[in-house]
């Protein structure tokens, strides 16, 4: 079997992200730098503090290009790929005014989305073995989603909808407001967009009317692990094709324990939203 094929990262939200980012740290000018000579020229080295999956290259390239298009950068690390302890993964070269305003932004960027793309890939491990497909959701950083999400594919999870523009999930307020389970799919099925749809229930009572209302994308939330199997043996024994999700409360600790019990997706908030950021840092050397 093949090496994975690297995702692509989402050109467009990166230099969206870069202008936000330097538009915020440098504002109308880098006052720091701008006390060393213009014409002066410097090389730098990232190191990697902690063992990590690298990602984030093109944010960090793209950070150096907006501030110096002169910076040179050469990475010894590629996207994707596991750093050890106090690792140099990249070595850069130009004006030294360049190479100083871009470091905090781009390492920012390194650090958050290395931090995603090492947990999922943790998480990814641990479902070895099983049928579960690693899931995010919509719990990222203001204005980051499509890179926390691209981080989450670089370490081997899949993305859920991007948002709420692209796919139906019938959550709780949504069928509390609709009156119930069966009312909220009926008004899903009518829609005329087409749309997947998808349904949160928060009991096996809720389950059952999804299962009769024809369902065909039903997450388990907060389920017991119990309560999983149960849902999933009821699933099968209607000989149904009914994709199963289980969220809530689930991850690096009991992912493996979810998957165990037959559910087809995990999705896992966490990903992106409680993130402890790789440690790196630049260091000027010449």
């Amino acid at each position: 079997m093949g090496k994975p094929e690297q995702p692509a990262a989402p050109v467009g939200a990166v230099r969206e992200d870069v202008r936000r980012a330097l538009r915020e740290d440098v504002g109308d000018g880098d006052v720091s730098a701008g006390l060393l000579p213009g014409d002066s020229h410097a090389a730098a080295v990232v190191v990697a503090r902690e063992e990590c999956v690298l990602c984030g290259r093109d944010w960090f390239d793209e950070v150096f290009r907006a501030c110096d298009e002169r910076i040179a950068i050469r990475w010894r690390v590629a996207e994707g790929g596991t750093t050890t302890a106090d690792e140099p993964v990249c070595e850069l070269e130009g004006p030294v005014r360049g190479l100083l305003s871009g470091e905090r932004s781009a390492l920012n960027f390194l650090q958050l989305l290395s931090a995603v793309a090492t947990q999922a890939r943790a998480m990814v491990k641990a479902l070895e073995g099983s049928r579960a497909v690693l899931l995010d959701t919509r719990k990222t950083l203001p204005g980051l989603r499509q890179a926390q999400k691209y981080a989450v594919r670089v370490g081997g999870g899949s993305n859920h909808r991007m948002g709420l523009y692209d796919a139906v999930l019938l959550k709780e307020n949504h069928i509390a407001a609709a009156g119930g389970v069966g009312a909220a799919l009926r008004a899903a099925s009518g829609a005329e967009a087409n749309f997947p749809v998808m349904v949160e229930v928060q009991d096996l009572e809720e389950f059952g009317e999804a299962l009769d209302a024809g369902a065909s994308w039903v997450m388990l939330d907060n389920f017991s692990v119990d309560q999983m199997t149960e849902a999933v043996g009821e699933r099968d024994r209607r000989g149904l094709e009914v994709i199963l999700e289980a969220s809530g409360g689930i991850g690096p600790d009991n992912v493996a324990e979810v998957a165990a019990t037959g559910v087809d997706r995990i999705s896992c908030g966490a990903l992106t939203k409680n993130v402890r950021a790789c440690d790196f840092s630049m260091r000027i050397t010449a």
